[in-house]
């Protein structure tokens, strides 16, 4: 239960910090920019790589901490991080084949995903 709670406080941080970077790109760029997607992408893969390595390394009861953190704020704050996390663990596994796969399946899965339920919508609103 304590992880639960760890992983829900830190989302709610994470999503709060997304919802400010969207915020505060649309100021800048007008709303509909993608360049907020952008930035928590690669900040949020960033700080994954950082936290990560760190919190494996350096740090007692990390598994407290990487729920906070990890699956907590930076998986709210941009789901990307965990995805290129998964990459670099399948890397590091020598698993090349395996993290090419992961890439290219998860990008054009979902982007299928999504059209299939706009498709869906679509048909069934009218």
């Amino acid at each position: 239960m304590k992880l639960i709670l760890l992983v829900a406080v830190g989302g709610a941080i994470g999503a709060a910090a997304r919802f400010q970077s969207d915020q505060l790109f649309a100021r800048i760029a007008g709303d509909g920019s993608p360049y907020s997607t952008l930035f928590v992408n690669v900040v949020g893969s960033f700080l994954m790589g950082v936290l990560f390595e760190y919190l494996n390394t350096k740090f007692d009861h990390g598994i407290e901490w990487r729920a906070f953190l990890l699956v907590g704020v930076l998986g709210a704050f941009t789901t990307f991080s965990s995805f290129a996390l998964d990459v670099s663990v399948l890397s590091e596994r020598a698993n090349y084949f395996g993290a090419g796969l992961y890439i290219l399946t998860s990008v054009i899965i979902s982007i299928l995903g999504l059209f299939l339920g706009l498709w869906i919508m679509k048909s069934f609103l009218g």
